[in-house]
């Protein structure tokens, strides 16, 4: 097998803590190229099975002049340009039927955004194609939801399921994490990735741009960890301050490693 699959089976049927990372969206080359070179390096250096993170689109922003990107096709061949240079696996949100076949030409896990998590056609979209399923937990709903969601891959002869804990709102602009969930969730018996990102987002704040707390990424990912969770999913950038998109949410590249250091000493210790 070559690394790409090794890592995949790691994701899948491993016991190492595992880490979704990247940019929130594709912006442009060098960005892209940058980030993924230096979270395979640091990955690497650490025995820690990677997953190369950025979406190809945006097609969820509260504006409507909200960056969504550079264009689809150069955007996934980017993606796939990460996924050859780096032998590394690449993960992508999509949000219609039609954009599964199309983006699994270029990426090995297809994301299911949280607020489509229900969308029947799009999951069955999605696992026809054979790639690995990432479904995000709405933020509206219960753990116990999600084995529903996963059922529908499965029931499409494709049992390669990731489940990913996102948060949940409280009042009109906050999330909260229970962490419960990420316990309930592993007993269904997929692997279940905590979303250190988007469970710190600060929504609809009236300005249309979303705000975050990347600085409780940390104690976020430290409390799964704790509870035996799968995988990270971790948003990062080389200067957030000037990201397209997102970037309040996203933690400075550099910081990456002291962080996963800490959880592998942690994970360690229970």
């Amino acid at each position: 097998m070559n690394t790409i699959e090794n890592t995949l089976n790691d994701v899948l049927n491993g016991d190492k803590l595992f880490l979704l990372a990247g940019p929130c969206a594709v912006e442009n080359e060098e960005i892209t190229m940058r980030t993924a070179e230096y979270l395979k390096k640091i990955t690497d250096k650490l025995n820690i099975p990677f997953v190369f993170k950025s979406s190809y689109r945006k097609a969820n922003r509260t504006n409507a002049s909200s960056f969504t990107g550079i264009g689809d096709d150069k955007a996934l061949k980017l993606l796939g340009k990460v996924r050859d240079t780096f032998d590394v696996p690449t993960v992508t949100d999509i949000h219609e039927s039609k954009e599964a076949e199309i983006a699994a030409e270029y990426v090995d896990v297809l994301q299911i955004p949280a607020f489509l998590f229900r969308q029947t056609d799009l999951l069955q979209a999605a696992a026809k194609t054979g790639k690995v399923v990432n479904i995000k937990k709405g933020q509206f709903a219960a753990a116990e939801s999600m084995k529903f969601a996963a059922q529908k891959v499965v029931d499409m002869s494709n049992n390669q399921v990731i489940l990913t804990e996102r948060g949940n709102m409280f009042g009109y602009g906050d999330m909260i994490v229970d962490y419960r969930n990420l316990v309930w969730m592993k007993e269904m018996g997929f692997p279940v990735v905590m979303d250190c990102t988007h469970s710190l987002q600060q929504p609809n704040n009236g300005s249309g741009v979303t705000g975050g707390l990347p600085h409780l990424i940390e104690p976020l990912a430290k409390a799964a960890v704790s509870v035996g969770v799968d995988g990270l999913f971790i948003e990062t950038h080389p200067d957030p301050s000037s990201a397209l998109s997102d970037g309040a949410n996203m933690l400075p590249l550099q910081k990456i490693e002291d962080l996963l250091k800490k959880l592998l000493r942690l994970k360690s210790a229970i």
